[in-house]
């Protein structure tokens, strides 16, 4: 008697989910992966049919710069900015990384002759990486509008929706022109630093060079091992049956943050 009960309460859970999905005209076609990544849970166990790897690869052509910026193509953002914001990413990490370069530095290098060792600047490594990612956020925020279009897209009222574009327009357009005055100002500033330091510190230059790459790698490398993370919350939660794993949906939604 109680399994009955228990199943007619799933039944007629299901059966409201259905009707959400059926009344507000919800289709897995119209969204792209973004927004399939952040659907209510009530609407994503319905319409989120992807595999783990599927989902997988959604958050790694978010998360990973490369992939972002070269093989995101369904996305509500700009190709230039995306563009311009890798080029502006790669400067970053190469100005960064001569900020780490102290007299303890330098004394340690000229110890070594000048020879690179990775393990004693792994710290600096890390440490210039973290700076960098938290710069590039800024950066991502200023250059990217998908978020600011999808809260025009999600408007079914055609009213509110056109009094919403032009704000959002402009909003839009304050954000790109701060973008691009920042992104100026830093990259002058970026060739006038490297200029000095490369013209002080000759012999350090290909140390630099070294330390650039390897932390540029370490940022564009985590992304694979991170983002493992997400898809065993999510996928279980989706594919439960019989019960109720929102919970566990909303931990996949604040790891996937990460």
């Amino acid at each position: 008697m109680y399994n009955s009960q228990f199943l007619k309460t799933d039944k007629d859970i299901k059966k409201s989910k259905q009707n959400f999905i059926d009344n507000n005209n919800v289709n897995s076609k119209n969204f792209n992966e973004y927004e399939l990544n952040n659907l209510e849970y009530e609407v994503a166990i319905i319409l989120d049919k992807r595999s783990y790897f599927q989902y997988y690869w959604s958050l790694l052509k978010k998360k990973q710069l490369i992939l972002f910026t070269f093989l995101s193509f369904n996305d509500y953002n700009l190709f230039t900015l995306k563009f311009s914001l890798f080029l502006l990413s790669f400067s970053l990490y190469f100005t960064i990384n001569g900020f780490f370069f102290s007299d303890d530095t330098m004394h340690k290098i000229h110890e070594e002759n000048g020879a690179f060792n990775i393990i004693w600047r792994i710290p600096q490594i890390i440490y210039s990486s973290l700076v960098s990612s938290i710069i590039n956020m800024i950066l991502k925020m200023l250059s990217l509008s998908e978020k600011n279009i999808l809260l025009l897209k999600q408007e079914n009222d055609m009213k509110i929706a056109m009094k919403k574009s032009k704000e959002i327009e402009k909003c839009i357009t304050i954000k790109f022109i701060i973008f691009f005055i920042l992104s100026d100002l830093l990259l002058i500033f970026f060739w006038y630093f490297i200029s000095c330091f490369c013209a002080v510190y000759t012999n350090t230059q290909i140390i630099l060079i070294k330390d650039t790459l390897v932390s540029f790698a370490l940022s564009m490398l985590y992304p694979f091992g991170l983002n493992l993370l997400p898809g065993l919350f999510r996928i279980p939660a989706l594919r439960a049956k019989n019960k109720d794993k929102k919970c566990i949906y909303k931990i996949s939604l604040l790891v996937a943050l990460i």
